[in-house]
């Protein structure tokens, strides 16, 4: 049996914190697509680390954490990883697996990502120049080297050959970039990745299927960056959605269960791209100061709004989406008024709808005010002990999105979680 998590808004939503709280419950967490642009925050004890690649259950000394087929990895980010979560006592040799057809992220990729950021000027789309899109490219290209690549003699002759590739590339860009020390460390990394274990994961992860083991897959990003679903073309490279969770791991559709979507009780965005409830204003300025709302990758700060139920629930529908974590609640306890976007208007028309290519259209977001619970809930451990206003604001969602909203995160620490059954 395999149960999703993934997010529900433009990423950012807190899944780090709640695949870890769950993962107590499972015996495989697997990341099944994305790479280092993803941020999963979590606290262990009062120690904050955040992990980039290494799934989310990893502090679970008895739990399988699979790097699956469907990421793209930055051996460099890796190995900087598996040191930091050293220092808590782990041992990544003992529950850190990795497909070996999971796609590597070369340093040549990385100047591609910033030589075409670079290209686009004023329409630049936003990205993390981690080099996610340029392997993606090769991935679908059919260029791209793998996992197990680095176990064959000749791995220096592909790599140098797809290298001369991507120089070729750089230069119809008229872009120069030294990626002497991004090289040092790269195969630094490498003899460090190759004594991890490096497995056969569809065959692997179907063996533990079906010896009745229960698998947790953590997607990263969100669903509004998918990249067929999310608002293109201001999206991530890969398919962040449920759909992904089979391509990305090698299991059949039959094996999923729950699907878990996380979203804040507000909305932020990263980077560029449409974002129709963004609040240009103090409320705004507000939400981005309480929220920490700055990139766990990037440093950046994100963009803040009211939750957008018209986004949410096409999320739901796309994701088949059976339960919702809702995260940050804390964050909303000093507002006296709270809104939540239940339709747009365009062309001054109501539409409840995710339109083609929004990036395009002048969407204006329609609201229904509340009246905000103005209470510390960051203490409060049970849902009946709640405010009447949140109960409220959660029950229109309800109704809304059709899913229920069956935890509430109501601060940063990992028991921080209110059930609502």
């Amino acid at each position: 049996m395999v149960d999703v998590i993934l997010g529900l808004q433009w990423g950012d939503e807190g899944k780090g914190k709640i695949v870890d709280y769950f993962a107590k419950n499972y015996d495989v967490i697997a990341r099944f697509q994305g790479g280092p642009n993803a941020g999963h925050t979590l606290y262990v004890g009062d120690k904050k680390i955040v992990l980039h690649q290494i799934p989310s259950g990893i502090f679970h000394a008895d739990k399988i954490n699979l790097i699956g087929n469907g990421v793209v990895l930055d051996v460099v980010t890796l190995r900087k990883e598996c040191n930091a979560v050293a220092e808590f006592g782990v041992d990544v040799t003992k529950n850190l697996f990795i497909s070996e057809r999971t796609h590597l992220i070369l340093p040549t990729h990385r100047a591609l990502d910033k030589a075409s950021e670079l290209s686009k000027g004023q329409d630049k789309i936003g990205s993390t120049l981690k080099g996610i899109g340029p392997a993606y490219m090769d991935k679908t290209g059919r260029n791209g080297l793998r996992v197990g690549d680095l176990l064959q003699p000749d791995f220096l002759q592909q790599y140098e050959s797809l290298k001369n590739k991507h120089l070729q590339l750089l230069n119809n860009f008229n872009f120069e970039e030294d990626i002497t020390q991004w090289e040092q460390e790269f195969f630094e990394s490498i003899q460090f990745v190759k004594g991890l274990n490096i497995i056969n994961g569809e065959y692997f992860i179907n063996k533990l299927l079906n010896n009745g083991k229960k698998v947790l897959a953590e997607g990263a990003q969100g669903s509004m960056l998918d990249v067929d679903f999310g608002t293109f073309p201001f999206v991530t490279s890969s398919n962040t959605t449920s759909a992904g969770v089979c391509s990305g791991l090698g299991i059949a559709p039959q094996k999923i269960k729950d699907i878990i979507g996380i979203t804040k009780a507000y909305c932020t965005r990263v980077g560029s791209g449409p974002f129709p409830t963004e609040l240009l204003d103090e409320t705004g300025d507000f939400l981005r100061k309480a929220g920490n709302e700055f990139g766990s990758t990037t440093g950046r700060p994100r963009r803040c709004g009211w939750i957008d139920l018209v986004a949410l629930h096409f999320a739901c529908m796309i994701n088949g989406v059976t339960k919702i974590v809702m995260t940050k609640a804390d964050i909303l306890d000093s507002m006296t008024e709270l809104k939540v976007c239940d339709s747009y208007l365009l062309n001054g028309e109501k539409i409840t709808e995710v339109p083609y290519q929004m990036n395009r259209l002048s969407i204006e977001p329609a609201y229904t005010s509340f009246k905000g619970w103005n209470t510390d809930v960051s203490k409060v451990s049970a849902y009946a002990d709640m405010p009447q206003e949140m109960k409220t604001y959660i029950n229109h969602i309800n109704q809304f999105l059709g899913v229920p909203v069956s935890y509430i995160s109501n601060g940063p620490g990992r028991e921080q979680l209110v059930s609502i059954n």
